[in-house]
């Protein structure tokens, strides 16, 4: 096997690779999404984790709606999102979610959230209420769900199962040594748990992974196989890029051809579909990974 060189970048963050430059985001079905999730005062991980693909999703009428408000109870150090004590639940959200699922007529539509830890269900039955309302008013439109791990317990990972999301995701984000320094208040464990439980009743399951954290190539290959040894279908692997000075700084760019080396050897470990590069981000080509979809 060829290996590949690692490139280390020492200049300032904002000195980035040429395949990590994308055009700030823009034109007319943008600024009309935008203006909707306003009036409908929605939240979009597009939007709060700064994805370098919301100009393309944007443009293209899709995203990625986030419930459960706009504050997280965890200081994950990778993370845009804020932290701090969150808002009560808003229980109207889900009705929300569902007509702006109807107004932009997607035939896929994909739900995450924040950590609500501080709720002894961790937010479990508001995923299943905007999962049914999604699905009462849009009955053609497959539902994706980017679940938190709700700290191993399984009990709430089920009420949302029971609401039979089309895919089941749940993100490790990294390897296992550098939980404490870019997940603290997380566990990889919890992480195989939630993924196991999920294909153990039959469901699509998905993860994801941001590379360039300090991770090397055998952990994030060993990562893979734990995946799949919990019957993970779906991976995706993207670049990390640090949002703020005070996030945790990129070690290095990850080279597209180890991107590409990545994605050959996880379609060999069996994973049904395998997206990685360096813009990958979890939603990426979601709408191919539904089952009997065409594409």
């Amino acid at each position: 096997m060829i290996e590949l060189p690692v490139v280390e970048y020492t200049e300032p963050i904002d000195r980035r690779p040429e395949w990590l430059k994308v055009r700030a985001p823009g034109g007319d079905a943008y600024a009309h999404l935008k203006t909707m999730m306003r009036a409908k005062a929605l939240h979009t991980v597009c939007e709060e984790a700064r994805c370098p693909n919301i100009a393309e999703c944007w443009g293209a009428g899709t995203a990625t709606f986030m419930i459960g408000g706009d504050t997280c109870t965890r200081s994950c150090g990778f993370c845009a999102v804020k932290t701090g004590r969150p808002l009560p639940l808003d229980w109207d959200e889900p009705r929300r979610v569902a007509e702006a699922v109807h107004h932009m007529r997607l035939v896929h539509c994909v739900i995450t959230s924040v950590n609500r830890d501080e709720l002894p269900d961790g937010g479990a039955r508001l995923w299943a209420e905007t999962i049914r309302a999604v699905r009462q008013l849009n009955p053609t439109t497959t539902v994706e769900v980017l679940i938190p791990d709700f700290k191993g317990k399984l009990d709430a990972v089920q009420i949302v199962l029971d609401a039979q999301p089309d895919i089941l995701g749940h993100n490790t984000e990294t390897v296992p040594r550098l939980y404490r320094r870019v997940r603290p208040q997380g566990k990889f464990q919890w992480t195989l748990d939630v993924l196991r439980y999920a294909k153990e009743q039959g469901f699509r399951t998905k993860s994801g992974m941001m590379l360039g954290l300090g991770e090397t190539k055998d952990e994030v290959l060993a990562v893979m196989e734990e995946l799949r040894a919990v019957g993970c279908d779906i991976l995706t692997l993207g670049q990390y890029l640090q949002p703020t000075k005070n996030h945790l700084p990129v070690e290095r760019f990850v080279h597209p051809d180890e991107f590409a080396e990545y994605r050959e050897r996880g379609i060999a470990m069996g994973f049904l579909h395998l997206e990685s590069g360096p813009l990958v981000r979890s939603s990426y080509h979601a709408e191919r990974h539904v089952p009997n979809r065409p594409g």
